[in-house]
C-alpha cells in the first residue's frame, strides 16, 4: 500500500471520528502524537484542506449527489468525497484520475457495494465541470 493511500485512509479515519464525535477534525489531529499518525505530513495536508474548504466541498457534494441528501449518504462515502474533492480542486500535486481511483478503491474496501460507482459518478461530474466551478 502506498504512503499516500495510507495517509488517505488515516485522514478518512479522523474525518469519520470527527463527524461521529462532533469534534473538529484539525483538533483531533493536533491531539494525536505525531508518531501515532503514519504519513503524518500528508494526513495534515488532507485534514487541513478538507477543513478549510469544507463548506464549498459540501456544497459541491450536495449539488452533484443527485437524489441523495448529505444526511442519507454513508459517513464513509461523504468523507471519501471530501478528501477526493479537495485533492481534485485544491491540490495540484495529485492527478485527478489518481484522486478518483483512490476514492473508488477505498470505497470498495470500506463502504457499501454501490458506493464505489456512486463516488466515481460524482467525482467524474465534478472533473468534467472543474473549469467552470467557482472555488470562491
Amino acid at each position: 500500500m502506498s504512503a499516500r493511500r495510507k495517509a488517505r485512509k488515516r485522514a478518512l479515519d479522523l474525518l469519520f471520528e470527527s463527524e461521529m464525535r462532533g469534534v473538529v477534525a484539525t483538533e483531533l489531529l493536533a491531539a494525536r502524537p505525531s508518531e501515532e499518525l503514519s504519513q503524518a505530513e500528508y494526513v495534515q495536508v488532507l485534514i487541513s484542506g478538507v477543513s478549510e474548504h469544507k463548506a464549498k466541498i459540501d456544497e459541491l457534494i450536495h449539488t452533484y449527489a443527485e437524489g441523495w441528501d448529505m444526511d442519507r449518504m454513508p459517513v464513509i462515502d461523504r468523507n471519501l468525497l471530501r478528501i477526493a474533492l479537495f485533492e481534485i480542486l485544491w491540490n495540484p500535486e495529485v492527478d485527478d484520475k489518481v484522486a478518483v481511483s483512490e476514492a473508488v478503491e477505498i470505497a470498495q474496501e470500506l463502504s457499501t457495494k454501490d458506493s464505489a460507482a456512486y463516488i466515481n459518478g460524482i467525482l467524474g461530474r465534478v472533473i468534467l465541470l472543474k473549469s467552470v466551478i467557482s472555488l470562491a
